[in-house]
Parts: structure tokens; sequence; C-alpha cells
């Protein structure tokens, strides 16, 4: 082979590697959006460098890998359900309670899994390889919760808790407690009143009683053919008053 002939080989493969490498490059990039979500750009925000945050990525990836999670058995998962139950009922009279009984729930509900809880950073860590949604609910409620230990949380802000609280629950509780579809709204004036104007339209251009019957085995019918009929025999009389009438005026003429 050529010198010539040997350079342009070279130069083939150098570029075959090279899209080979970014193509390689662009895949594990966006596999990471996939499986993180809104934490994918929250980590590269927070991170030195785009390569420092996928680094960090791929570190939980590996750690969630090794940990030996588990689903709810029916018996635990109907038993925390009932606990949240009286969680939404503490909060009448004590929100404050009820918001850090949540947080303790929601941690309880974690170690049942098979998630470390020896601490917050680590918690979201772990979590945000599976539940990457709900992780925004988490850190929202977290944040709340510790201006109530300060003093610094309205009540609004603790209900709020609640509601992010009870995002990250349902989604650790499994696909079988998941909030069902809401119930279809009960009718307002607004609607009935919608519906009324649908009906008088839809009357209104219906075609009218004395349309063309369009089936035709119905015009065949006997009775069909009687009631057409008499129809007829209804309108000779006042076609023969029509023709005496003419009649009589021309030779009034």
């Amino acid at each position: 082979m050529s010198t010539t002939g040997v350079i342009i080989l070279i130069v083939a493969v150098a570029v075959v590697l090279a899209v080979a490498f970014v193509g390689l490059h662009w895949y594990r990039r966006e596999r990471l959006r996939r499986v993180f979500g809104p934490e994918y750009d929250r980590a590269v925000a927070e991170a030195p460098s785009r390569r420092d945050a996928e680094e960090e990525l791929r570190d939980r990836e590996r750690r969630h890998e090794e940990l030996e999670l588990r689903p709810l058995s029916p018996d635990a998962r109907r038993t925390y359900v009932q606990r949240w139950s009286r969680i939404q009922e503490q909060f009448v009279d004590d929100p404050t309670g009820a918001v850090g009984a949540a947080d303790e729930l929601v941690t309880t509900v974690m170690g049942e899994r098979g998630y470390p809880t020896e601490g917050y950073d680590q918690q979201v860590a772990d979590l945000s390889v599976a539940h990457a949604d709900t992780l925004s609910h988490y850190r929202s409620a977290h944040e709340i919760s510790e201006r109530c230990a300060n003093g610094t949380a309205s009540t609004e802000d603790l209900r709020m808790a609640l509601v992010h609280y009870r995002a990250l629950f349902t989604a650790l509780l499994g696909d079988d407690d998941r909030p069902s579809a809401p119930a279809p709204r009960a009718a307002t004036p607004a609607d009935r009143a919608d519906a009324d104007r649908d009906a008088a339209r839809t009357d209104r251009d219906a075609p009218g009683t004395d349309a063309v019957d369009p089936d035709p085995a119905h015009r065949d019918d006997p009775a069909h053919r009687d009631d057409a009929a008499h129809r007829g025999r209804a309108a000779a009389p006042a076609d023969e008053v029509g023709r005496r009438r003419t009649q009589r005026q021309h030779a009034a003429h």
C-alpha cells in the first residue's frame, strides 16, 4: 500500500473513533438526564463542572445498585397509610406536631424499603436515582421543617410541608397506593346552563317531524302506506275546491 493510502486509512480510522467517542459521550449524558431528570440540571449547577456533576451522579448510581431495596408488604403498606391518615387529622389541632410526624414517617418508610437513613444529604442522594421526580418535594418539606424548628413557618407553610411530604410518601409506598384519579366534580349551575344550551341547539338543528322517512323498510310497512294514503285523500278535496273556484271566476269574466 502506498504512503498516501496508509495516511488516508489512518485518517479514516481516526474519524470513526472520534465519532464513536462523541456518540458514546452523548449517549452517557442523555442516559443520566433520563435517569435523574431535574436532578441532573441541579447537580450541574452546583458542581464545579459538568464532568464533576456527571461523575457524582454516576457515583450515586453505583451506591444505589449496592442497596438491598425491597417493596413494602401489604400489611406494612396498610399500616403506614393509616398512620398518614392520623397525621392529617392531627394537623387540625397541632400543625407543628403533624409536620414532625410526617418527617418521621417518611424516614421510617425509607428504612423499611432499604434506604439508609443516617443523614438528610445522603437520603437525598440515595433517593435521587429512583425518585428524582419527587425529590424537590422532599427538599421543600425539609426546608419548611427547619423554619418550623426556628419558629418562622406560618400555618400555610406547614400545610404545604405536609403536601410535599405526602408526594414522597406516596412514591415510597409503591404503585398500589398511588392516589387514584380524582372523582368527577359535581355539576355546577354554569355546567347545567351549558348543557341546556347544547340541548336547545340540538333540537333546533334536528330535522322536522315531516321529513321524509330515510328507512325504505319503514315506507314498505302496511301501516305506513295506509297513513300516506289517508294524507293523500285529505289533500284531494282541497285541490277540487280550488279548481271549481277558478272555473267560476273565468265564467264571470
